[in-house]
C-alpha cells in the first residue's frame, strides 16, 4: 500500500475534536495518505516519510463537501419557469411534473449522462460525496431506472417515488400512496438506501408520509423528509416521528418542531440554493444552531426550485443570509452532511478517515464565505487520489 505526503498546507481543517473546537484546525499542517484513507496528520516539522510527498502551495485544505440532498435524475431544464419566478410567479410543487414528463421521455444513458455531468461538476467545487434522489419517473419503471442510473454514481441513493402526485393518479392520490408504497417499491428498493417524501400541500399530508416511510423501511430503508418548504406543516413532526435521519429545508419551523429535532436528534438539512432561486425566506440556522440541532448544508440540485451544484455558494450563502458563522457553516457543509447521511468516514479527516478533501486556493477556510462567487477549489481528493 503506497502512500502520500501532502505538505504545503497553511491551514488544515481536521473536524476532529483532538485538534481543537468545531473544525479541529491544524497550521502550517501535513497530512499523509494510505491506500484511501488518512494515515496521519500533524504538523508539517514533524511529517514522517512516505512513498510520494506533493506540495500544495501554502494553501488551506477543507474535508471534502458532503452534499447530503440532490435531485441529479431528470432530464430537461426549467429556465423558462425560473425566469416568470423572477418577474413575480411564486413557486409551487407542481412544476416537478414538467420535469416528469421529460424524464420519462429519456433514454437511459441521457440520463446517466446528465447525472455523470452533474457530479463532474460537483468534484471540482469540492464535493466528494453527493446523495442522489430519484423522483422524476413516478411510475415503477422509471422509479427502478433512475435509482439504478444513481447508484453508478454514489452508495447514497434515496428513492423518492412520494415527490408529487402525477397526472394520471390525480384523481386517485390515495391509489398512487398504493402503488409507492406496493410495486413501485419493491421495484426501487434493491437500488436505495434511503427513502423519502415530500410532505408539502400540492405533494403528501402526514399519513400519506407515515404510511410510505414506514412501508420503507419495513424493507430495510432508512428515512429522510422533506418538510417544512412551504409554510408550517407535519413533516418535521412526521420526521422526529418515524426516526428519520434529516428532515430537509426547514424553512418555517414551529418552536414545538425546533425543541422536536432537537430531541429525537434528527439532523435539519437547510438548502440556502433554493431560497436564493425562489426568493422565499432562508431557514434560521441560528435558532437551530442555539436550541442544539444538528444542522446540515446541502445545495438540493435540481432543474426547478434550486439548480446550482456549488457548495462553496450555499456556504457563503449561509453566513451571509442564515447568520452562521464561516467556521458553523463548513462544518455543516461538511461533518454536518455526514451526519445527515449517518456516516462516520466522511466530512472529516481523522486518522482512519477516507481521503477525501478539497484544496482552496486561499490561506484559510473562511475564503469561502468572504470570497463568494470564487472558484476557489483547486484540487479535490477522492480516497485520496487526486481528481480535478
Amino acid at each position: 500500500m503506497s502512500s502520500l505526503l501532502l505538505t504545503g498546507i497553511s491551514s488544515l481543517v481536521t473536524n476532529d475534536p483532538q485538534h481543537g473546537p468545531l473544525l479541529g484546525e491544524v497550521h502550517d499542517a501535513a497530512l499523509v495518505v494510505e491506500g484511501n484513507k488518512v494515515a496521519w496528520i500533524g504538523p508539517r516539522t514533524a511529517a514522517p516519510a512516505a512513498d510520494a510527498s506533493m506540495d500544495l502551495g501554502d494553501r488551506a485544505v477543507v474535508p471534502g463537501f458532503v452534499d447530503s440532498h440532490a435531485h441529479l435524475v431528470f432530464a430537461g431544464d426549467r429556465a423558462e419557469e425560473f425566469a416568470a419566478r423572477m418577474t413575480g410567479q411564486p413557486y409551487s410543487a407542481g412544476g416537478i411534473r414538467t420535469t416528469v414528463a421529460a424524464t420519462r421521455e429519456a433514454a437511459d444513458q441521457q440520463l446517466a449522462a446528465n447525472v455523470a455531468r452533474l457530479v463532474a461538476e460537483m468534484r471540482r467545487q469540492g464535493t466528494t460525496t453527493v446523495e442522489i434522489k430519484s423522483g422524476y419517473g413516478l411510475t415503477v419503471a422509471d422509479e427502478a431506472r433512475s435509482l439504478a442510473v444513481a447508484a453508478d454514481f454514489t452508495d447514497e441513493t434515496t428513492y423518492l417515488g412520494a415527490h408529487v402526485v402525477p397526472a394520471e393518479f390525480a384523481d386517485d392520490p390515495g391509489g398512487y400512496v398504493d402503488l409507492v408504497t406496493g410495486p413501485m417499491l419493491d421495484a426501487a428498493a434493491k437500488h436505495a438506501k434511503w427513502v423519502d417524501v415530500f410532505v408539502e400541500r400540492g405533494a403528501f399530508d402526514a399519513d400519506q408520509a407515515r404510511a410510505v416511510l414506514r412501508a420503507g423501511q419495513a424493507v430495510g430503508l432508512s428515512a429522510r423528509v422533506h418538510a417544512n418548504q412551504l409554510g408550517e406543516g407535519p413533516g418535521v413532526q412526521v420526521a422526529c416521528e418515524v426516526g428519520a435521519a434529516a428532515a430537509d429545508h426547514c424553512t418555517f419551523l414551529t418552536d414545538a418542531d425546533v425543541d422536536a429535532l432537537a430531541s429525537a436528534g434528527v439532523v435539519a438539512g437547510l438548502l440556502p440554493a433554493i431560497e436564493f432561486s425562489t426568493r422565499s425566506p432562508y431557514p434560521d440556522a441560528r435558532r437551530l444552531l442555539d436550541a442544539g440541532v444538528t444542522v446540515a448544508l446541502a445545495t438540493d440540485c435540481n432543474p426547478g426550485s434550486g439548480y446550482s451544484s456549488s457548495m462553496p455558494f450555499c456556504i457563503a450563502l449561509a453566513v451571509r443570509e442564515m447568520r452562521m458563522s464561516p467556521a458553523e457553516a463548513l462544518w455543516s457543509a461538511t461533518a454536518g452532511g455526514a451526519a445527515s447521511l449517518r456516516r462516520t468516514d466522511v466530512g472529516h479527516l481523522s486518522v482512519g478517515a477516507r481521503a477525501d478533501l478539497a484544496v482552496l486556493d486561499a490561506p484559510s477556510y473562511v475564503h469561502l464565505a468572504y470570497r463568494p462567487g470564487v472558484p476557489l477549489v483547486t484540487q479535490t481528493f477522492v480516497g485520496g487520489r487526486p481528481v480535478t
